[in-house]
């Protein structure tokens, strides 16, 4: 049995490290960005070149979806896409994620609040919603759904409220989504990386005024930035049947920044 992911956030960074990851464990996978610059948004988005890459790399087992997480059409047909070209669905990875910010909450222009909580928070909704029924219906009580958050989803970060909101939403929702699924066999988890060497972390670094992203290491006890790889590889286990004991969880890939 080949298991089937929808990923979201798919273009670049994690997103595209856990494409990779979820097909070297043998998965198919329909791989999902909106590959256009959002005007809320100070950085650009990944683009179709990008996403066309990823998907590149794996030959038939994946397929390139452009769309936007705060579609429910969009992320429908993303969900329709793996049940017609695979045959089913067994996993779905909420990646899509944005960060704006960089003064306090009070000077934070609207449109980018709005877009930092439309796409963190209502983009994982919006995934989750539209894939849970073919989830139900076609893994056989072995789905499996992972949201992205951050380590700002665990704590507070300075000049970045909207953000840290967001991403605590997120993990409320993975732990009552968790209850919802009781008994089904489906799992809901959440995954919350630290500073990860992703273009992210640059717009983190640019909203902070920071020259060099490797600055960030110093707030991780492992001393280093993370590989995105790192994460991707907990999101690929999470996905797995293996870890069918674990849900409604909060697992950091932080390189210890959590406790610091």
């Amino acid at each position: 049995m080949t298991r089937v992911a929808v990923v979201t956030g798919a273009g670049r960074g994690i997103g595209a490290a856990t494409v990779d990851a979820l097909v070297a464990q043998g998965c198919n996978v329909v791989a999902v960005d909106r590959c256009r610059d959002d005007p809320a948004i100070p950085y650009a988005m990944a683009t179709r070149a990008e996403l066309d890459h990823v998907v590149g790399r794996h030959a038939e087992r994946a397929l390139a979806l452009v769309g936007d997480v705060r579609s429910e059409s969009d992320m429908a047909l993303a969900a329709d896409m793996a049940v017609e070209h695979f045959g089913r669905l067994d996993v779905i990875v909420a990646g899509a994620g944005v960060i704006a910010g960089g003064v306090p909450l009070w000077e934070m222009e609207s449109d980018a609040l709005d877009a930092v909580f439309d796409i963190n928070f209502h983009g994982t909704r919006t995934v989750f919603s539209a894939a849970i029924p073919h989830v139900l219906a076609t893994s056989g009580g072995q789905g499996r759904l992972v949201a992205i958050s951050s380590v700002a989803g665990m704590k507070g970060l300075r000049y970045l409220a909207a953000y840290v909101a967001a991403k605590h939403a997120v993990i409320g929702l993975v732990r009552g989504l968790a209850l919802d699924l009781a008994g089904t066999g489906v799992t809901v988890n959440a995954v919350c990386p630290g500073s990860t060497d992703t273009a992210i972390l640059k717009a983190s670094a640019d909203l902070y005024g920071l020259d060099d992203v490797n600055e960030f290491a110093q707030h991780q006890p492992v001393g280093r930035l993370l590989n995105a790889s790192e994460p991707a590889a907990l999101i690929a286990w999470l996905a797995s049947e293996a870890s069918s004991g674990v849900t409604g969880a909060t697992l950091p890939v932080d390189g210890g920044m959590s406790i610091a």
